[in-house]
């Protein structure tokens, strides 16, 4: 305990005196902890990335990528990113680093793209140097783009092999998630420079796209990998309920919209063919109502050891943090945390400090770190 308490004490000096810890203590069913307000004024932020122990990037919809260092937002954006559309709800969305950024210090985010023939979800690269992106790649563009502003996914994860997925939504374009000549409605899967890995479920099939990975996704903004085992879990958006947590399998057909737990908007009627279908993958667990999940991590750290192999959520809909217990491939239990605290909870990180950190989707968005309870 006296060791944790050092190690805390010295995060709070690396992250500056101006920070701002919440009064109230919250409890849990395993930890007691306090929320630390560390940035303010982000406008919609979406995703973070720590590039060291005390320095991250966050990116905001409205297309900027801000450095975060030493728990204040350097007065200079970084420069460099290409042309990003603010359409609904897409614009500047997740961010990820190479694993081996530490050596190339290669960035990737992803961005709602297009111009007049529409917009869709796109990946680019670039090497981070200094405040600037320099070499900025397209590695991926998700077609076909379409009007609209909704369902763009996205989120970015490199799994124990280094291979890059991509989350997509289906654009609010329901049957492009079962069509696999189209990318939308699907998680993407690449080699880190764009290519196509030879074992991809599709490869070789003239009637499919070689970088599908999964099929029949609504609108997939979290995914994470489970410690221990190296499963991939993602969650998405149901409609009127129907929320899922899935366990990401090459190949798998995950149902929307043929099955689905939710209901159509305001005349709550029936989606497709009900919640079950034979070649169609069941959820770990579905929300309804829905809690319109965003963020997703695995905790390992050690500031709440009872927390460790849990799974974290945001939700936007509620406004608070799921807390998931998991035993190998199943969710024993859930409990609700900071339910209409902080707001729009749109991502979860776990930090090199062993503390989880928050971001929150309003206009004066907010990074938050959970800490122990003193």
């Amino acid at each position: 305990m006296a060791y944790l308490k050092h190690a805390l004490a010295a995060a709070l000096v690396l992250l500056g005196a101006d920070t701002v810890r919440s009064e109230e203590i919250f409890h849990s069913q395993k930890h007691d902890f306090s929320v630390r307000s560390l940035v303010s004024d982000l406008d919609h932020p979406w995703g973070m990335a720590f590039v060291s122990k005390d320095e991250m990037l966050i990116t905001e919809r409205r297309g900027v990528l801000s450095r975060i260092r030493k728990g204040q937002q350097h007065p200079e954006i970084i420069q460099g990113l290409p042309q990003i559309a603010t359409v609904g709800q897409g614009g500047l969305m997740d961010i990820a680093l190479h694993p081996a950024f530490a050596r190339n210090q290669l960035i990737y985010f992803s961005f709602a793209g297009g111009a007049s023939n529409g917009h869709g979800t796109e990946v680019a690269r670039g090497r981070l140097e200094g405040n600037r992106l320099d070499n900025v790649e397209v590695i991926f563009r998700a077609t076909p783009k379409s009007g609209g502003g909704r369902h763009f996914g996205s989120r970015l994860l490199f799994d124990a092999d280094g291979f890059l997925y991509i989350t997509l939504g289906d654009r609010g374009k329901r049957p492009q998630a079962q069509a696999l000549t189209t990318h939308p409605g699907s998680i993407i899967r690449l080699r880190d420079d764009g290519s196509v890995p030879d074992d991809n479920p599709f490869v070789g099939r003239s009637d499919a796209l070689p970088e599908i990975y999964t099929f029949g996704n609504r609108n997939v903004q979290g995914i994470a990998i489970q410690p221990g085992t190296l499963r991939i879990w993602a969650h998405e958006h149901g409609p009127q309920g129907g929320d899922e947590v899935n366990i990401i399998v090459g190949g798998t057909n995950y149902g929307w919209p043929v099955i689905t737990y939710g209901r159509n908007y305001v005349v709550g009627t029936a989606i497709g063919e009900g919640t079950h279908k034979a070649g169609m993958a069941q959820p770990v667990l579905q929300w309804t109502p829905s809690i319109a999940p965003s963020g997703m991590a695995f905790y390992e750290g050690s500031a709440f050891p009872a927390w460790q192999g849990n799974l974290f959520v945001g939700s936007l809909k509620f406004e608070l943090l799921v807390r998931l217990e998991v035993e190998d491939d199943r969710i024993v239990a859930e409990e609700r945390l900071l339910s209409g605290k902080f707001g729009r909870i749109r991502d979860v990180r776990p930090g090199p400090d062993g503390l989880l950190y928050l971001l929150t989707d309003e206009p004066d968005g907010q990074l938050l770190r959970l800490e122990p309870a003193d």
